[in-house]
């Protein structure tokens, strides 16, 4: 079967895997990056002239950052925690996203991973919108698999 590299993920769904296991869907998810340092030098070619050369250095990873309506569940909860409590759990996992048939169409498994932030929207009587609750993920190393 071909693939098809043209998809756009319009009305997509957004879940966050942890050890093999879904813990939540978002609405929003940002920050799937990887930028590698530019490394320069120095260097004398054999007419005399100084040239800069560039060549690749470390490649860091983006901080996941998910947003949802606000839910009762626990579970990503009961994961900061760890960190609250001084026993980080960096643990492996994948965003997934999926078509609103629930075909997966893209993956993105990251390594190593904790949550650095958690947040919810402001409370505000005067207002029906539903609250918001963000997580951010710090990673050590991401790769895209499809």
């Amino acid at each position: 079967m071909a693939e098809n590299h043209d998809v756009e993920f319009l009305g997509s769904q957004f879940a966050l895997e942890v050890e093999g296991v879904e813990l939540a869907r978002f609405t929003e998810i940002a920050g799937l990056s990887w930028e590698t340092e530019v490394v320069e030098y120095k260097d004398t070619l054999k007419n005399g002239k100084v040239v800069i050369r560039k060549r690749p250095g470390q490649t860091k990873y983006g901080d996941i950052m998910l947003k949802r309506g606000l839910s009762g569940d626990r579970a990503l909860g009961t994961w900061y925690q760890t960190v609250l409590d001084g026993k980080v759990e960096r643990k492996n996992g994948s965003v997934v996203v999926y078509d609103m048939a629930g075909t997966e169409l893209d993956r993105w498994n990251f390594e190593r991973g904790w949550p650095s932030k958690w947040s919810a929207s402001d409370l505000n009587a005067g207002s029906d919108d539903v609250m918001i609750e963000e997580l951010t993920i710090a990673i050590e190393y991401l790769e895209r698999k499809k």
